[in-house]
């Protein structure tokens, strides 16, 4: 039975436990007009609370003077608070005795298509998650602020209407009579009280007063970016640096504003040579701002000539996307690294585009929205939005009214932009679809993106692209049974579409470098490497997948280890230009300053042990003093727009070495770069989770795919102590079949996915360690006497575990794992409770 939102007093439990429902005296039905009886009186709306209710929705009944759709975004009266809610459907008959109205509409038209509350719907079935928080990503960004509901008195009411109005609504015509002009709604409530919400609908039934919504207000973003323009040669640039022996960073941005070809962005400018210089040579009028030319008023590039693996590609994609109803609708595009995916997804959506429909193409991180939104401005200039979170509110807000209107044909973000309010959808293109990232884990619902495309295009008739050059294990496996179709591209090529050749890939063993005397981070192979490089003019990567100098700080007195007081992790050592440094721990945030002596034994021999980003930059300078190094990570990448910037500072040429973490192995397209160093491949290969191995052989082929995209031959040198494992083995060959072969061979032997499914439990919810021991336990326990109960063969039932680490936050974190062909059988027959977090189809398992 379906309740509305009711006051306490209204109902009260009967023997059963189920509530009866109370009508009030006062209540006299009211026999609707013709008009209003082809009008549904009641609607299903899911409400932005925690109700425990199975479903979700409440049913309300929809005033006369409202009209209301599926999609809509309404304010209703729940207990004493007005909440927000989404109209999910529509009722002639209301299934409970008495109902409260809808109080007002948010936005005049409906927000969400009937997919889309569809999508939502089993969206919140397939990962337990409430109704409305699968909803919320698919509405429009900070419509939770409140509504803009105004009313105003008429100025001819009809005769008779103020005899039957109560006391309160009689109160409130007085009020708007004598101010006679539109009020909010809720500046009144806040002025008046609570009732005038009950005394305003009164007034608008009885044709009193007029309600309705103020347009939106969304500011249009204008953006006020300025181009710093040479006025004078690049010559004579190059002479007055040379003259600025007094002003070094004047020089400075002379000699990058020759070498800049054109210019500048200000905000760079300034930011990174100062804002005096910038305003000291405008003032000698070699340099002036100078607005740039709208993307929009730019011609699109040609599309460049498929060669016959993307002719194959493309064929594939367009027969699917003419024919609606053929099979398959999903399919992997399996390309090697820099084997033009992006030109297969440039040109299918610009045959998608033709078609008159639209697309949405997802990236893995917000890092390379930059990269992959300048490819794609400037071949559908005008015509691409973009949303993520590294957004400003007002310029996220504008870009999604944008999309909702029809005026973007294309959509590119991360996970979230899926939820975009695209309709017409003809195309979803999942660029490194392997990648964890896809997978939301802090927010319910706890969704992967590559799921829900597939959901999604199942309900709009849409294409979904799945493009890797390491696909996931799973995902390789489909294609292998045929439940998705495969597009193979194992020739590289570079942008013009000449072939080039992969990587050389070097593994070296730096056990044997180790006995051999060096005690250097690099290998004599990649120091020789790395000199080459620099002295040739060209560019390196050097990835390692941990940011910090060190990443142990330990006495060496009594051995202890500085740890974080929250976490059950040690604290990374960062440095800081100007001071000692800092101990932070990369879980919690929380930080101090760097001991001088062990808190423990008070002794001063402090050691810094391991390696990380910032180590690795300052061996860089120590082996090539003159070399310009840039470092790319979460610790430099945390500002608005940190990203770009740093992208383009090396894509220009204005750093000879980029040092950075994972976010360097994804999608990084530069032409000049000819070598990459993988400092230490081990990090992750330990680690308890059946996925070690994949990630390692994926992150390793990713990276190395960096190199050598540009007419010159390219170079890889990967360093590990465990030379022998068949994920750095695969990984130096970049041989995807054998690594899958081998892989399989453990997945089936242990019975992981593809063989099986995965629900994960995690509970983080106590502080103190016995505690939530003593609930894992029990969940535990529940679980396997309902396996025994309901006769489940064939389901594991793993831990309860510590994860890792045990403890984050000071909450002590155990899992359990439920392994089975569908385990969510075994889960519709416990209750578990809400402290515990719910992972359906997991990434991550530590």
């Amino acid at each position: 039975m379906r309740l509305g939102t009711l006051r306490w007093r209204r109902y009260r439990y009967n023997r059963a436990g189920k509530p009866t429902v109370t009508t009030p005296a006062n209540a006299t039905p009211v026999a609707p007009t013709r008009e209003e009886a082809a009008v549904s009186r009641y609607a299903e709306v899911v409400v932005d609370a925690r109700t425990g209710k199975p479903g979700g929705a409440f049913t309300y009944a929809v005033p006369s003077h409202m009209r209301v759709q599926p999609g809509h975004l309404v304010l209703v009266p729940f207990g004493k608070r007005m909440l927000h809610g989404i109209v999910t459907g529509l009722l002639e008959t209301p299934d409970v005795d008495y109902t409260r109205p809808i109080a007002s509409l948010v936005e005049a038209q409906p927000l969400l298509s009937t997919e889309r509350i569809q999508l939502a719907s089993w969206l919140a079935r397939y990962y337990r998650a409430p109704l409305f928080e699968a909803l919320m990503p698919m509405l429009p960004p900070g419509l939770r602020g409140g509504a803009r509901a105004h009313v105003q008195a008429v100025d001819h009411p009809p005769q008779g209407a103020e005899e039957r109005l109560s006391q309160g609504a009689r109160r409130l015509l007085s009020y708007l009579r004598a101010n006679p002009r539109p009020h909010r709604i809720a500046a009144l409530v806040a002025t008046l009280g609570p009732w005038v919400r009950n005394a305003g609908r009164a007034l608008v039934e009885a044709g009193l007063a007029t309600e309705w919504l103020s347009e939106p207000r969304h500011k249009p973003h204008i953006q006020k970016k300025t181009w710093l323009s040479p006025e004078v040669p690049v010559g004579t640039l190059r002479t007055l640096a040379d003259e600025q022996q007094r002003a070094p960073r004047r020089a400075v941005l002379l000699r990058g504003l020759a070498d800049s070809h054109g210019g500048l962005m200000a905000v760079d400018a300034r930011k990174g040579y100062g804002a005096a210089a910038v305003t000291r040579i405008i003032e000698m009028g070699v340099a002036s701002l100078q607005l740039p030319p709208l993307p929009a008023d730019a011609a699109p590039y040609a599309p460049l000539l498929p060669t016959p693996e993307q002719q194959r590609a493309l064929a594939a994609l367009k027969r699917a996307m003419d024919s609606p109803a053929s099979a398959p609708r999903t399919w992997l595009l399996h390309g090697a690294t820099g084997s033009g995916k992006t030109e297969v997804y440039l040109q299918a959506i610009a045959h998608c585009l033709a078609e008159g429909r639209r697309a949405i193409a997802l990236v893995p991180e917000v890092a390379l929205t930059p990269q992959m939104t300048q490819r794609f401005e400037e071949r559908f200039p005008g015509r691409v939005g973009l949303l993520h979170s590294r957004l400003t509110p007002a310029r996220l807000r504008e870009e999604w009214w944008r999309i909702f209107s029809g005026e973007r044909g294309v959509v590119i973000g991360p996970r979230s932009a899926l939820f975009a309010p695209v309709d017409d959808l003809g195309l979803i293109v999942l660029d490194e679809e392997h990648e964890w990232t896809y997978k939301q884990s802090d927010a319910q619902p706890h969704y992967h993106a590559r799921a829900v495309a597939e959901r999604l295009a199942g309900l709009t008739g849409a294409v979904v692209v799945l493009g890797s050059a390491t696909p996931d294990v799973v995902t390789a496996w489909r294609a292998e049974q045929g439940a998705v179709g495969k597009l193979a591209m194992p020739a590289r090529i570079e942008r013009s579409g000449a072939p080039t050749a992969l990587a050389e890939v070097e593994v070296v063993d730096m056990r044997t470098e180790l006995r051999e005397g060096n005690r250097s981070i690099f290998s004599r192979l990649l120091q020789e490497r790395l000199q080459d490089t620099l002295a040739a003019g060209r560019q390196t990567v050097l990835f390692l997948n941990r940011r910090g100098a060190a990443s142990v700080v330990a006495c060496r007195s009594c051995g202890s280890v500085m740890r974080c007081a929250r976490c059950s992790t040690p604290l990374t050592h960062h440095r800081a230009p100007g001071s000692d440094g800092r101990l932070r721990c990369h879980h919690c945030g929380r930080a101090r300053t760097e001991p001088r002596r062990c808190p423990r034994c008070r002794s001063a021999h402090i050691r810094y042990l391991g390696l990380g980003t910032q180590r690795v930059v300052e061996e860089v300078g120590r082996i090539a003093p003159g070399a310009r190094v840039l470092r790319w990570d979460s610790d430099t990448a945390s500002g608005r727009g940190a990203h770009e910037r740093l992208l383009r500072t090396f894509a220009d040429g204005r750093a000879d070495v980029l040092v950075g973490t994972q976010m360097v192995a994804k999608g990084l397209d530069v032409p000049s770069v000819d070598l990459v160093g993988v400092v230490l491949a081990d990090i992750g290969i330990h680690m308890p989770d059946f996925r070690a191995a994949e990630r390692t052989f994926q992150l390793l082929t990713q990276v190395a795919g960096r190199a050598g995209r540009g007419p010159d031959p390219g170079y890889a040198v990967v360093q590990t102590y465990l030379p022998e494992h068949y994920a750095v083995q695969t990984a130096a060959g970049q041989d995807y079949a054998a690594f899958y072969a081998a892989e399989m061979e453990h997945r089936r032997a242990q019975g992981n996915p593809p063989f099986s499914r995965l629900v994960r439990l995690l509970y983080d919810g106590h502080s103190d360690r016995q505690t939530a021991f003593n609930e894992a336990q029990q969940l535990a326990w529940s679980l396997r006497r309902t396996a025994r109960k309901w006769d489940m063969r064939g389901v594991d039932v793993i831990g309860p575990a510590p994860t890792y680490p045990p403890r984050i936050r000071n909450a002590w974190r155990w899992h359990l794992l439920i392994r089975a062909a569908e385990p969510r059988l075994l889960l519709d027959k416990v209750t578990v409770p809400p402290s515990w977090r719910v992972d359906v189809d997991p990434v991550n398992v530590v």
